[in-house]
Parts: C-alpha cells; structure tokens; sequence
C-alpha cells in the first residue's frame, strides 16, 4: 500500500510540474526580463545586447533591461546571475570569458555547465590589433621588429587578467618570439582610454568596441584574428596573411539562464532569439560593427560552451596563467 501511495504521489509530483512549467511558458514573459551584463558599457558584449534586447522588447512585447555589473573578468555579474531566481526573468549575456574563467580561477563561486543552461548564441566577432598613430609600425611585421628591438618595453592592454584579450596577446608573444608587458584593465572603455591616450601601446580588442575608434583615425588597425578578413575591416589583414601562420582567435557572445528555468521557457526565448538574430536589419547592424550573427538551439550551444571550456583549458594550462 505504502509503495502504491509513493508512486501515485509521485506521479501526481511529475504531473504538477509538466502542468506548471507548461503555464509558466504560455504566460511568458508578463513583466520585465533582467538581462545583466558581466562588463561596462561600451563593451562588445554590452554593445550586442542591447542591439539584442531592444529586438526582443519589440518582438515579445516586454522590456527586456541591461543591467551592467562588470568586475573580475565578468566573474561578478556571472555569480549574481546563477544564484538569480530560475524563472526566465534574469539571464545572463555571456561572453567567451566565461569559458576562460573555470580554469582561470580555483575558487569560483559557480561552474559554467552546471548552474546555467544556455538559451543560444547573439554572435561572435574576432578581436584586431591595434596601437596608438603615434606608434611607428603600421604593419604586424613592423610591429613586431619593433617589439623585438625593445625588449621589455612595449606595452598591451588587456580588459583583465585572465580575459580573452590578454590570452590573445599571450599567443602572439609565443608566436611572434617577442617580450611585451601585460597592463591589465577592468574593462574595454578604460582600456582602450588609456591606448588612444598613448598610456599604453597596444591591444587586442573586438571590433565591436574599437571600430569607431580606428575609423576616427584615434587608433591604427594592424590585423585581424580571424582567418577570415572581416567585413568591417575589408584592408585590413588577418594575422595568418600578415606572417604568423594559423593564429586566429575569437570571442562569442551567448544567452544563458539559470539552471532550472523550466525547458519550455528556455525554448520559448530561444526562438524568439533566433527570429531576432535572423532578421535583415539586426544582421546588417552587427555586420556594420563587425560581428557575425549567430544562433543555435540550447542543446547545440550547451555542448558548444563544454567544448570551449576544454579548448580554454588547455591554452590557459600551457600559458601558465592562473588567478587566486
């Protein structure tokens, strides 16, 4: 008897949550959705979200607010985030940093794949190198002779230790044999400041961020990190066709949701985010900036995060880079 009434409980259990989660979903969303930002504003993945979030105020019918919570490499806003009530009314706008971060940092206070669950992809973009005008190299073979004629000397900035920027420059040190100093920032805004106030020589940042800056003249573009030429970026060459073979590097940006947020809601956003990411103009806008729309069903971009915390992991093992 006893049996019968735990399966029948049970059942009735399984039943009552279909029924919940299925009510949830159909009234979803009936208030604001809280999208935070692991970054400052200006950032790529600031920049991407909110071209993101205002398509999807304007498709759902809710606002959809960015709240920027920037700090330890997007560690911050990524805690604040997966301890958030799991109802589809706190996402997450993720960039590559997260997969970096779980093996960057021994004492994090969430794990990637277990505390989020992800809603898809907003786009991706590569970073470009660039330097101060007043810097006497205007090609990646120039910059690094001079690199290599002052060792110890030149400079690059970074959005944080541990940030994909800084892992970035990491590799062309390798590559290119050169000895440059890493000057770490919280965040692109400041970064980029001090780069274009000749505080520092120069950086790896996305072009999300910097193209207004390299087409008011504020700052040069040496090369891209893609293997392709960026469409924003047309004259300028990929590192791979200016003289370091293969090197490519990109970062994405992706929707997450806390674990447990019932699947029929993650499923609900995630078509509304491809229909967002689909359309003629959000394309042509992130183009213009030099992203690359992106999408993805959740279980695709799931397994895509797994994938990019093993890649990361084995780059930040070789680099020697760890943070406390």
């Amino acid at each position: 008897m006893q049996t019968y009434l735990y399966r029948l409980l049970t059942i009735i259990c399984i039943l009552y949550s279909v029924m919940w989660s299925n009510a949830t979903a159909q009234g979803y969303p009936t208030k604001p959705v809280k999208i935070i930002v692991p970054f400052p504003p200006g950032a790529g993945v600031d920049i991407v979200s909110r071209l993101v979030a205002t398509k999807l105020a304007l498709t759902v019918g809710q606002q959809f607010i960015i709240e920027n919570r920037s700090g330890a490499g997007g560690n911050i806003g990524a805690a604040e985030a997966a301890r958030a009530v799991p109802d589809g009314y706190t996402l997450l706008a993720a960039p590559s940093s997260i997969a970096l971060s779980q093996s960057l940092y021994k004492n994090l206070s969430f794990n990637a794949e277990k505390d989020f669950k992800a809603i898809g992809l907003m786009a991706s973009v590569p970073f470009v190198l660039v330097v101060n005008p007043t810097v006497p190299a205007k090609s990646l073979s120039e910059l690094i002779a001079l690199a290599k004629s002052k060792p110890g000397i030149l400079t690059y900035a970074s959005t944080g230790n541990g940030s994909s920027p800084q892992l970035t420059a990491e590799m062309f040190k390798a590559q290119a044999q050169i000895d440059i100093q890493h000057v770490p920032y919280r965040g692109s805004a400041p970064a980029l400041n001090d780069l274009m106030a000749g505080q520092v020589t120069m950086m790896f940042a996305n072009v999300l961020s910097v193209l207004p800056h390299i087409q008011s003249g504020s700052l040069r573009a040496i090369a891209v990190t893609g293997l392709q030429s960026n469409a924003s970026l047309p004259e300028i060459p990929t590192m791979s066709k200016a003289g370091l073979p293969n090197f490519e590097s990109e970062t994405w940006f992706a929707l997450l949701t806390p674990t447990g947020t019932p699947n029929n809601i993650i499923q609900t956003l995630n078509a509304k985010l491809v229909e967002v990411t689909q359309q003629a103009d959000t394309q042509s806008n992130l183009m213009k900036q030099g992203a690359t729309p992106k999408a993805g069903s959740p279980t695709q971009v799931d397994a895509f995060l797994k994938s990019e915390i093993e890649k990361y992991s084995k780059i930040i093992k070789n680099s020697g880079i760890q943070i406390d």
